[in-house]
């Protein structure tokens, strides 16, 4: 588009030239140009893969752009792109690598948890099994040690060699690999790098809290409501922190009210070893049916009068109140026994969808989605995502396809 500039815009410019300054007056005006095919392939591909592409994939992604204009053409560059290996190796990966550890650090060791949400992107597999499946992934190339509940040697070890994720993850299950009993596997929840990371020491509520905050975009900050009943507020909770039984009532109560009813689904898990100086953990998942762990039943004397853990049931207080607003699954009976069915409860919300989506539009787009015109287009995208089985790869081309560059 060409914009002409008067003599006041130029000599307002300065000592800048000519061609900043026409830049600035583009942007003050609101003025852009929309990019070619070649262009728009470009930024398709180096926001999914974090790399230019090849000059033979540009040319059949612009060439599948020209060909059927549209979001249709824009569709079908960016399925080109999320078949390129280093959209496995560096997109997804650096994405997900500060799910798996509290700093949220993306310097993090690649783990199974990591490789998990890899492999179910690759191969289509209904995200919204991530929180209750029995599902695995390993890495299937020679040299590595093999998979172990004790160690993350076989993850390290494959990301030291540079093992080419996009074609040597290998669905299995964890029950098969790590011997957990079927029935005690929750998806993410319960593998190796979940566990040693969330389950380890404490009182098993960092579970609870780190998978709203990786899988429904919640801090418990966000989610504080003080109407909902105290009753399963454990007995570690003082209900007058300083003295003052304020603090519990229009604060502490507010997280803990929603929170360890639900997190009671965890009372048979631990996570027995040790932290290592480069910040990996030796050790393993510790199920235990039947018996509920001894975290969640310490510091008792804070006030004897609380909550007891009998088992492991758990209930969604959050149904009701403003914490409806999650979007819960009205076909679920939004209380139940264990992991697999609090991670099924959790994964149905409409918060688990719009949170996956939003993520992954801001990884592809580079903006967080503020405006409403964006937040139009998450909106879209996530109806496609519940509608056409939960696919995370089809969030990708369609983020990418939403913002192609204009």
């Amino acid at each position: 588009m060409n914009v002409r500039l008067n003599k006041a815009q130029v000599m307002a410019a300065g000592a800048r030239s000519t061609l900043a300054a026409a830049v600035l007056l583009l942007a003050q005006l609101g003025v852009s140009a929309h990019a070619g095919p070649n262009e728009q392939a470009k930024r398709i591909y180096e926001r999914i893969a974090g790399e230019p592409p090849a000059p033979g994939v540009l040319s059949q992604m612009a060439g599948a752009i020209s060909a059927t204009p549209g979001q249709a053409g824009l569709l079908a560059a960016a399925s080109i792109a999320t078949s390129a290996p280093s959209f496995y190796n560096v997109t997804l990966k650096n994405l997900v690598i500060p799910w798996t550890n509290r700093d949220q650090s993306v310097f993090a060791p690649f783990n199974d948890y990591a490789a998990t949400v890899i492999g179910m992107t690759r191969d289509d597999v209904a995200f919204n099994t991530a929180l209750s499946d029995d599902i695995l992934y390993i890495v299937n190339a020679s040299g590595l040690p093999a998979p172990s509940p004790l160690n993350n040697n076989h993850y390290a070890s494959a990301e030291s060699n540079g093992v080419d994720l996009s074609t040597t993850l290998q669905r299995t299950t964890q029950s098969a690999t790590y011997g957990i009993a079927a029935q005690a596997t929750a998806g993410l929840i319960t593998t190796r790098g979940a566990a040693s990371a969330f389950f380890i020491n404490g009182t098993n509520r960092a579970m609870f809290r780190f998978t709203m905050i990786n899988h429904l975009c919640h801090d418990m900050e966000t989610v504080m409501d003080t109407t909902r009943p105290a009753d399963r507020i454990r007995q570690d909770v003082a209900r007058s922190p300083g003295g003052d039984s304020r603090v519990f009532l229009n604060n502490c109560v507010g997280c803990h009210s929603g929170m360890d009813p639900m997190a009671q689904a965890f009372a048979h898990y631990n996570f027995v070893g040790t932290v290592v100086g480069d910040g990996t953990n030796t050790g393993s998942l510790q199920y235990t049916p039947g018996q509920v762990q001894p975290k969640y039943l310490i510091n008792a004397t804070n006030f004897p009068f609380g909550f007891v853990t009998p088992d492991d049931s758990w209930s969604n207080r959050w149904r009701a109140g403003a914490n409806a607003s999650l979007g819960w699954d009205a076909t679920l009976p939004g209380s139940g026994a264990g992991a697999k069915s609090l991670g099924q409860e959790l994964a149905s919300s409409d918060a688990f969808a719009h949170c996956q989506v939003t993520k992954v539009f801001q990884a592809v787009c580079f903006r967080a989605p503020n405006s409403a015109a964006d937040q139009a287009t998450v909106a879209t995208i996530k109806a496609s995502f519940k509608s056409g089985g939960y696919r995370l790869k089809q969030v990708f081309q369609l983020s990418a396809a939403a913002c192609p560059g204009q």
